[in-house]
């Protein structure tokens, strides 16, 4: 806070002082917008229209000012440009030097712009988020969607930076062409595979890469992952990173993903031959499916806890018990025995580490590529989805070694056990324990002060007195209460308990939805391999075709979300338009007629399957950028949350399969259909009511 505030008597900032945000006026304006609203002075439709224009005036003041600078830092090195040409008719070493430093100079100017960028696009998103948190979350989504999209946009010259980018390559490039030139001209251009060796280069491309927020499909495809994150980390913070990140380590996470994801789905095909073959219905195969996801409900807690001291014990146990229980699946044909089965899958849900493939990733991943490792994690999962049913639609064999039955019910089991026990041998020869971050984060403390300083309001523009912040943070909390007081702001929590306190109705919400599309998917794939057979006499090779088709679906319909559908609808627009799909894709998935055929249930499952994993790309993306800052670390965060609401959602629909199995297959499909209907309907309602009352 001392160091930040020093910065803020830096005769740059004095300077420029009129031209930055006035974060105070508006979070006074939010204030009394809340009073005004409460009295009845004021309607919703007002506040937004009356805030919006105050923004845009703000930010077009900076934009204004911005371009002024370009102009003239471009003019500065337009300048320079002239001497160095001159130099290449008559090289003279001191004067080389002196245009080099001439070339810093305006570079360390340019990073004093682009820190008055940050500033304001971190205050920007701050009164935003405050704006969302008193009166309800949407209004920042439409208001970046409106202006961020539009041809005269003036917000994108915040975010985008597309003339900052030129100035700094421009300094980039004069620099290079005289670094130790010694008589040679080349260009970076011609040799693009070596880096630029200067200080402030470095300086200005660290500094562009914390201002880009992209919003594209990989930022989209990467908040689907729900790996959160701090919004704008510090230097020091991005050091540490670097120094614990290790791609092969990285790599490994991925693979533990990606056989995790085909180690649930490929049984699905054989199961229910599977129960029958040890005597028990086909419907059991619903509790053979669903105790893996049993097991996840109590191992993604101590998963997530794990990885607070260790990456790398974590990922041996989730191996061995993932060895081991596939091994029990396996065994259990020749030992003929539902229990054995049962437990085996039990060990493979108690090795379910997503938790710490998530948590390394948010962790241990410089933010330069996190959002690239985030979107890894997502297209890992989705290709294990469509790999698991592949594979076991093409282990149709029969053979005995000694004792051992090798089919197609216990092949499954028998090549998971082999993957992962190479995968335990790769990971014990290559991972790499990240340091903890007391033994790599040795550099100066102030760096937290810009952080700090704007979750305490310090700046006003984002430039305040220390006492008229901690006033203004009284008064926030006077009308706000939910707001947390700013030392409480950072600390994670403690219990789930406590977790779920932090959430806002919205989020509840968004669980919901979470918790709908969960158990709907889960009906539709753990009970395709008994209603198939039973209506159309399906083989397991058939109905590993249909659920490896519908996994394949899930990168391209977020390639076209994250890509188009995202950049011309809001989110609430796609969000309750994937939720009536997903119900008229339950709706159409029940037997009305005595005959049911199959481009029925083919459509129907396809239209539910894809529109479901549209809202869940939609829901996920939301919920990462609305959850509490404090569900961003410790055992208890964002991410364990989702996973626990979307596992008891799968272990709740396998449950339902296997009672509803006591009435008859004839009555399977549609009884154990009638609760996704309801809990689809609850959500659209809730949905409604949610967003209805905040315009």
């Amino acid at each position: 806070m001392v160091a930040f505030g020093k910065k803020l008597k830096d005769r740059q900032v004095q300077e420029w002082q009129g031209y930055y945000i006035n974060y105070k006026l508006m979070k006074k304006k939010v204030k009394q917008y809340g009073n005004q609203i409460k009295a009845g002075a004021l309607d919703r439709r007002h506040v937004l229209k009356d805030f919006s224009r105050m923004l845009d005036n703000q930010i077009e003041r900076i934009v204004l000012f911005l371009l002024d600078q370009q102009g003239v830092l471009a003019s500065r090195i337009t300048e320079l440009n002239k001497q160095q040409d001159s130099l290449q008719e008559q090289p003279d070493i001191s004067k080389i030097t002196e245009l080099r430093e001439a070339y810093r100079d305006v570079g360390r100017d340019l990073l004093k712009l682009l820190f008055f960028v940050e500033i304001n696009a971190i205050g920007l998103r701050k009164i935003l988020k405050k704006f969302d948190k008193r009166f309800g979350y949407k209004f920042t989504d439409y208001y970046v969607k409106t202006r961020a999209n539009h041809p005269y946009s003036q917000l994108q010259q915040v975010f985008k930076h597309v003339g900052l980018g030129a100035v700094v390559g421009a300094i980039s490039r004069n620099l290079a062409d005289l670094q130790d030139r010694q008589g040679s001209y080349l260009s970076i251009y011609d040799q693009p595979s070596l880096p630029l060796q200067d200080s402030v280069v470095d300086s200005m491309k660290a500094a562009v890469d914390r201002l880009s927020h992209s919003t594209n499909f990989l930022n989209f495809l990467a908040q689907h992952a729900l790996i959160m994150q701090e919004e704008f980390p510090t230097p020091v913070e991005e050091q540490v990173d670097d120094q614990r990140y290790h791609f092969m380590s990285l790599l490994l996470n991925l693979a533990n993903t990606f056989l995790y994801m085909v180690n649930t789905y490929i049984i699905v095909p054989t199961a229910d031959n599977y129960s029958m073959s040890l005597g028990a219905a086909a419907t059991v195969c619903g509790i053979v499916i669903g105790a893996m996801a049993v097991a996840q409900i109590f191992s993604s807690v101590y998963f997530s806890a794990w990885s607070n001291r260790s990456y790398f014990r974590p990922l041996v146990f989730s191996s061995i018990a993932l060895f081991v229980g596939n091994v029990m699946y396996a065994l259990a044909y020749d030992l003929n025995s539902i229990p054995v089965l049962l437990i085996g899958r039990l060990c493979c849900g108690l090795g379910s580490a997503r938790a710490v493939n998530r948590r390394y990733i948010s962790d241990c991943v410089p933010l330069r590529i996190r959002m690239q490792a985030s979107a890894g994690f997502v297209s890992a999962s989705a290709l294990g989805m469509a790999c698991g049913p592949a594979l076991a639609g093409l282990l149709q064999t029969n053979f005995k070694i000694y004792k051992l039955t090798f089919n197609q019910d216990t092949l499954p089991g028998w090549l998971m056990a082999f993957a992962w026990l190479i995968y335990l041998i790769w990971l014990w020869i290559s991972f790499r324990e990240p340091a903890n971050e007391t033994e790599v984060n040795n550099g100066p403390q102030e760096s937290n002060s810009e952080n700090d300083a704007l979750e305490k309001g310090v700046t006003q523009p984002l430039l305040l007195k220390a006492e008229e912040n901690q006033q203004d943070d009284e008064n926030d909390q006077e009308y706000d209460g939910s707001e947390e007081a700013p030392e409480e702001s950072r600390k994670p929590a403690n219990s789930i308990a406590e977790a779920y306190r932090l959430l806002t109705p919205s989020v509840k919400v968004q669980l919901l939805i979470y918790f709908m599309l969960k158990y709907a998917m889960e009906i539709l794939l753990s009970e395709s391999s008994v209603v198939t057979s039973y209506y159309f006499g399906w083989s397991t090779g058939t109905v590993a075709i249909f659920l490896a088709c519908l996994g394949l679906t899930v990168l391209p319909i977020n390639v076209v979300v994250g890509s188009y559908i995202s950049n011309m609808f809001e989110d609430r627009q796609i969000l309750l338009a994937s939720e009536i799909m997903v119900f008229l894709g339950i709706l159409g998935s029940f037997q009305v007629v005595i005959s049911y055929s199959v481009p029925q249930y083919v459509i129907s499952g396809l239209i539910m399957f894809v529109a479901a994993e549209v809202l869940e790309g939609v829901n996920l993306s939301l919920l990462s950028r609305v959850m509490s800052s404090r569900l961003s670390r410790g055992t208890y965060n964002g991410g364990l949350l989702s996973t626990e609401a979307g596992t008891i959602a799968r272990v709740i629909a396998d449950a339902t399969i296997t009672l509803a199995g006591y009435l008859g297959q004839s009555r399977l499909l549609n009884v154990t259909l009638l609760p996704s209907l309801l809990i689809c309907v609850a959500s659209i309602v809730a949905t409604c009511y949610t967003y209805n009352s905040l315009y």
